[in-house]
């Protein structure tokens, strides 16, 4: 059912976006002048190009029908697309402590101003299909989801609530990787985020998501130490850039190089799983683990 509804879907946009482009060059000849497609009925995939029902793609969790394009979450929706109702957030009262970066305390404002959390990872307790657990959300919206020392520290954080309340932690990555308006004080991160989770796995589950980009410090750290490492369709995942990885080597690498499906192939992530997919697989792992 869901199927037949979602191939009828796609048959009609497919239909408006022929008839937008019949319509568009009509109005190069100069032969009729189309309307303007309203802000809040459509919108455009952000790789295709296509046009798509606003209500739609947002109800598909921002993917394309199209050409299956995930397009990155603010940490919210996320939130809201995999946990139940009521959970809460934990440790949103960590303050800052960076060097003075010149216009780096503009930055943290506007980051915040822009995603509505305080840092580049909001945590929470809460349920997912009825199981409770811990959960870390990164968002690269927010300074494109780096690493300082508040990041590190509700990582950290989370780490100890899970082995305290016999809890399973899930983390959700996105990011380019350590902030370097912190200096040395953000490389730290990596060594005490990865000894915290080295700490988790010797008493829970500890689950790894990798959305689009997960890299740098982020990937060299936490995001590769999981019990289970699952990742979104067509997810940059690595360290280094692929350019400069060339140079270095002085190689041409292929092009699904550092995606989630050329990782998956080579044994480095688990599996893949859809969006629409996320809360039932996880939920799923939770309950085979004996978490209830």
């Amino acid at each position: 059912m869901q199927n037949n509804v979602f191939n009828k879907r796609k048959e009609e946009i497919n239909e408006f976006n022929s008839l937008l482009e019949e319509l568009n060059l009509r109005k190069k000849d100069g032969n009729d002048s189309p309307k303007e497609v309203p802000e809040d009925l459509m919108c455009k995939c952000p790789s295709c190009g296509k046009n798509l029902f606003k209500e739609d793609y947002i109800n598909a969790f921002k993917v394309c029908p199209s050409c299956g394009y995930n397009a990155r979450l603010y940490a919210k929706e996320r939130l809201n697309m995999i946990m139940d109702e009521g959970y809460t957030e934990l440790f949103y009262d960590i303050k800052e402590r960076h060097l003075d970066f010149p216009g780096y305390q503009d930055k943290l404002n506007k980051a915040q101003a822009d995603t509505q959390i305080d840092e580049s990872i909001i945590t929470v307790d809460g349920k997912i299909d009825g199981i409770r657990a811990l959960v870390g959300v990164m968002d690269s919206h927010f300074i494109m989801g780096s690493m300082g020392s508040v990041c590190g520290e509700k990582i950290a954080s989370l780490c100890e609530l899970g082995i305290k309340e016999h809890l399973p932690v899930i983390m959700f990555t996105c990011s380019g990787g350590a902030r370097m308006q912190e200096g040395i004080i953000s490389l730290f991160q990596m060594a005490k985020t990865s000894q915290a989770v080295a700490k988790l796995c010797e008493h829970e589950l500890y689950i790894a998501v990798l959305t689009d980009p997960t890299t740098g410090g982020v990937s060299a750290s936490f995001a590769s130490l999981a019990d289970i490492t699952l990742a979104e369709p067509k997810t940059l995942i690595g360290f280094a850039g692929k350019r400069v990885i060339e140079k270095t080597i002085k190689e041409v690498l292929p092009k699904e190089f550092q995606t989630s499906e050329f990782l998956l192939e080579k044994g480095y992530i688990d599996n893949i799983v859809e969006r629409k997919d996320m809360k039932s697989t996880l939920s799923k792992l939770l309950r085979l683990h004996n978490y209830r």
